[in-house]
C-alpha cells in the first residue's frame, strides 16, 4: 500500500484564491443542497436511465442514502480527506453517484475518458496519486484491473454488473461495506469540515500536444458557477436534461450539478448511438451539445427537404425565411407587426412543430458550446423555435464564461459576460478572464500555472476575441490553431470549418494552411447522404474508396465548396480538397472526447494526402 495523500493537494499560488471571495453563492456547498432536495420530495426522480425492460430511476431519497453510503466505504478502505478518486466509465447513473460519494467522502473526484488506452489511463493515475478507481463496464473495469497489476492501483469498483469479477468490488459491495458507528462518525466530522477551498476535482485537459493537464477546480468555484447561471438561464424543477456529452468533460458535469441544484432530472445516454431514439422517450426540456452535433442536424433536415416534393420544400423553405424575420426583428427590440406575426403562427402549425418533435417537442433551450457555432446554423434553430443558448467556457473556468442571456441570439457573438466574472482583451486580442470560477491552477504545475496567469490574476484563455459595443464576447479563433499561410496572410480555420460543414454533404473537415501557399482542407463526406445522390446520379462503383474519387463526385463537391465559402475572403477559400473515405476519431487520436480535431495528428495521418494537394502539376512553373 502507499502511504495516503495530505488532507489538501497543494496549490501551486499557495491557498485557493477563492477561500476569502465573496461572489455570489459561495458559501453554498452543493452536497448539503443535495440533501436539502432529499429531504424536501425524497421520493422525485432525480436520476434516469433507459435499460432493457423499462425505466430505471433514482430518487432524491435514494441519491442522498447512496452517495453517504459510496462515501463511507470509500472511509472503509482507508480513504483520506483530499485524497484523489478516479472515475472512469460512460454516462451512467452510477457515474453521478459515485461523483457524490468521493465528494461526501471530502475527496477529490478525478475524471477518465471510458475510452482511455492504457497509456493514457496510466499517466492521469499517477500524476493524480489516484490508489481507488471507480469503473464503469467490462472494458474499464480491465484497464483498472491491468493498472493494479502494475501497482498503479490498489482497488477496482464496478459500477456495472458486467463489471463484476474475482479481484473487483462491486458497487453494492462497496455500499455495504462502511456500515458502522465509527464510519458514520468519521462521514458527520468531514461533512462538518467541509469547505468552500476544499479542492472538488481534477480535471485533465484533452492534451492535444503533450501530456494533459490537471485542472484544480474546487467547491468555491462551482458554487459560484450554480449562482451566475441562476441569473442568466434559469432551470425549473420540472426541468429533464439529456445527458449525451461525455460527464468527464466539465461542460456536461458542471451542467448536470446544476440541473441537480435546480432539482431537475438527469436522464443518462450511455450510448450517444442511440440520441434520436431517446430524444424521443425522454423528450427533454434541455441538453448540451457541441456545434458539430446541430450543424449536423442542420444539414441532415435539409438533406431530408431537398428530398421532399417541390411544394414541400417552397412550404419549408417560407417558414423557415418567416421565423428568420420574426427572430432578426427581435434581436433590433422590435415586436413583430400583425401580418408577421400570423405569418409566424401558421409556419408553427405547419413546419415548426415538425421539426422541433425531432428533439422531444418540449425543448425549452439547450446550452451549445465547446467551439464555433456558424450564425447561420445558430439562426435557423432559433427560427424554428428551438433556442439554442450560445457560450464560451473553459475547463480552467469551471464551463461558462459567456453565454447569451433568456431568449436572445446575438449573431456573431458568444454573448456576454456572466455576472460577477471580469473579461478583457490583452495582447493578441487574448481573451482574458478573473473571478471565483478560475481555477486554482494546474496540479503539480507551479510553472503552466504561472504562465496562463497575468501578474494582476487574470486567465490567459488562448482564445482570440473581443468585446463589442454591448458588452457581448466575440470569439475570434485559438490563438495557437490561428494558421499563417506562406504568403503572411492569417486563416482561422475554424471560421472555415464552420461555413462548409454545414453542408448535408460534408461530415468533417480539417482545413490545412499553416505554413502552405493556399488553403485545402481534408474532408469526410456524409456517406449516406453521397450514396443516396450517387444513385440518383446512376454512378457505378464498388465501394467508398472508389466513389470518393469518381469525377462527378469530387465535380459535386468542387461546386457545393466555392457555393458555401462566397462569404468567406479569397484567402481564406479552399483552393484544393481531399475526400476521405472513413471518418476522423477518437480511437484513431484524430478527435478528441469532445469531438475537437487533433490538427497534429490529423497532419500526420494524412500526410501523404496533404502533400499531394501542394504538388505542382508536371509541367508547371
Amino acid at each position: 500500500m502507499h502511504p495516503p495523500k495530505p488532507a489538501s493537494p497543494p496549490s501551486p499560488g499557495g491557498p485557493s484564491p477563492h477561500a476569502d471571495a465573496q461572489a455570489p453563492g459561495q458559501n453554498l456547498h452543493l452536497l448539503q443542497c443535495y440533501r436539502d432536495h432529499a429531504r424536501l420530495c425524497p421520493y422525485r426522480p432525480v436520476l434516469k436511465a433507459r435499460e432493457a425492460g423499462g425505466w430505471r430511476q433514482v430518487t432524491w431519497g435514494e441519491l442522498a442514502l447512496r452517495m453517504d453510503r459510496i462515501a463511507l466505504g470509500l472511509i472503509r478502505l482507508g480513504h483520506r480527506p483530499g485524497q484523489t478518486v478516479g472515475l472512469c466509465a460512460r454516462n451512467m447513473p452510477e457515474w453521478t453517484l459515485a461523483d457524490l460519494g468521493i465528494l461526501a467522502a471530502r475527496g477529490v473526484t478525478v475524471p477518465l475518458y471510458p475510452s482511455s488506452l492504457l497509456e493514457q489511463a496510466r499517466y492521469i493515475i499517477a500524476d493524480a496519486g489516484i490508489r481507488i478507481l471507480f469503473a464503469g463496464e467490462s472494458e474499464q473495469v480491465e484497464l483498472g484491473l491491468s493498472l493494479v497489476a502494475e501497482g498503479g492501483l490498489d482497488r477496482v469498483v464496478a459500477l456495472d454488473p458486467s463489471g463484476a469479477r474475482p479481484g473487483v468490488l462491486t458497487l453494492e459491495a462497496l455500499m455495504d461495506l462502511g456500515q458502522d458507528a465509527e464510519g458514520a462518525a468519521e462521514l458527520a466530522a468531514r461533512t462538518r469540515d467541509s469547505r468552500p477551498e476544499d479542492l472538488l476535482t481534477l480535471v485533465y485537459t484533452s492534451g492535444t500536444t503533450g501530456h494533459p493537464k490537471g485542472v484544480m477546480l474546487d467547491h468555491g468555484n462551482l458554487s459560484a458557477a450554480m449562482a451566475m447561471h441562476d441569473r442568466r438561464v434559469r432551470v425549473e424543477a420540472d426541468a429533464v436534461s439529456l445527458c449525451m456529452l461525455p460527464l468527464t468533460h466539465i461542460f456536461e458535469r458542471a451542467w448536470t450539478f446544476y440541473v441537480l441544484y435546480r432539482r431537475g432530472t438527469n436522464v443518462y445516454l450511455r450510448d450517444p448511438q442511440t440520441a434520436l431514439q431517446m430524444l424521443q422517450e425522454a423528450r427533454p426540456t434541455h441538453m448540451c451539445g457541441v456545434p458539430r452535433i446541430y450543424e449536423k442536424a442542420f444539414g441532415s433536415i435539409h438533406a431530408r427537404v431537398e428530398q421532399a416534393p417541390a411544394f414541400r420544400r417552397r412550404l419549408f423553405h417560407w417558414a423557415v425565411g418567416v421565423g428568420t424575420a420574426v427572430v432578426l426583428r427581435r434581436e433590433q427590440g422590435a415586436a413583430p407587426g400583425p401580418w408577421l406575426a400570423a405569418q409566424r403562427m401558421l409556419a408553427e402549425r405547419l413546419v415548426f412543430r415538425k421539426v422541433r418533435s425531432l428533439f422531444g417537442g418540449r425543448v425549452q433551450f439547450l446550452p451549445v458550446g465547446g467551439g464555433r457555432l456558424a450564425d447561420e446554423v445558430n439562426l435557423f434553430f432559433q427560427a424554428v423555435g428551438l433556442r439554442l443558448t450560445y457560450g464560451y467556457g473553459l475547463t480552467e473556468t469551471c464551463a461558462s464564461v459567456a453565454i447569451y442571456d433568456q431568449d436572445a441570439c446575438p449573431l456573431g457573438t458568444i454573448g456576454r459576460p456572466l455576472e460577477g466574472l471580469e473579461v478583457r482583451i490583452g495582447e493578441d486580442q487574448e481573451i482574458q478572464v478573473k473571478g471565483p470560477t478560475v481555477m486554482r491552477g494546474y496540479f503539480n504545475r507551479p510553472e503552466e500555472t504561472a504562465q496562463v496567469m497575468t501578474a494582476d490574476g487574470f486567465l490567459r484563455t488562448g482564445d482570440a476575441g473581443g468585446l463589442d459595443a454591448q458588452g457581448r464576447l466575440v470569439f475570434t479563433e485559438r490563438i495557437k490553431e490561428l494558421c499563417k499561410t506562406s504568403n503572411g496572410q492569417y486563416v482561422a480555420p475554424q471560421k472555415v470549418e464552420g461555413a462548409l460543414g454545414k453542408d448535408p454533404f460534408i461530415d468533417q473537415i480539417a482545413v490545412i494552411a499553416d505554413e502552405r501557399s493556399f488553403v485545402s482542407a481534408l474532408i469526410v463526406p456524409s456517406f449516406e447522404a453521397l450514396e443516396a445522390h450517387a444513385r440518383a446520379m446512376g454512378l457505378q462503383y464498388r465501394n467508398l474508396a472508389d466513389l470518393i474519387v469518381h469525377s462527378r463526385v469530387v465535380a459535386f463537391f468542387e461546386a457545393r465548396i466555392q457555393a458555401l465559402q462566397e462569404g468567406l475572403a479569397h484567402h481564406e477559400q479552399v483552393k484544393k480538397f481531399t475526400l476521405l473515405h472513413r471518418p476522423f476519431t477518437v480511437e484513431m487520436g484524430e478527435l478528441t472526447h469532445t469531438l475537437k480535431l487533433c490538427r497534429r495528428r490529423i497532419d500526420l495521418a494524412y500526410r501523404a494526402e496533404i502533400e499531394a494537394m501542394y504538388q505542382k502539376p508536371k509541367g508547371g512553373d
